[in-house]
């Protein structure tokens, strides 16, 4: 995903914090690659990750 713009926080990022995301940004990029490979419907892709994106959001609202 290297046309994604980058991350900016009013505080520096630690180069760990920066390693952290890009590792996961890559391993999603990489899943989504092979479950589309695999006839995955866009459709069920989408909705996987849109779950899994609110039940983030959940966790981080409801602590």
């Amino acid at each position: 995903m290297s046309n994604v713009t980058r991350l900016r926080h009013a505080l520096p990022m630690s180069s760990d914090i920066n390693a952290a995301i890009t590792a996961l940004d890559k391993a999603i990029a990489d899943a989504v690659d092979a479950a589309k490979e695999a006839g995955l419907p866009q459709g069920l892709l989408v909705g996987l990750l849109h779950g899994h994106a609110h039940a983030q959001t959940h966790q981080m609202v409801t602590v």
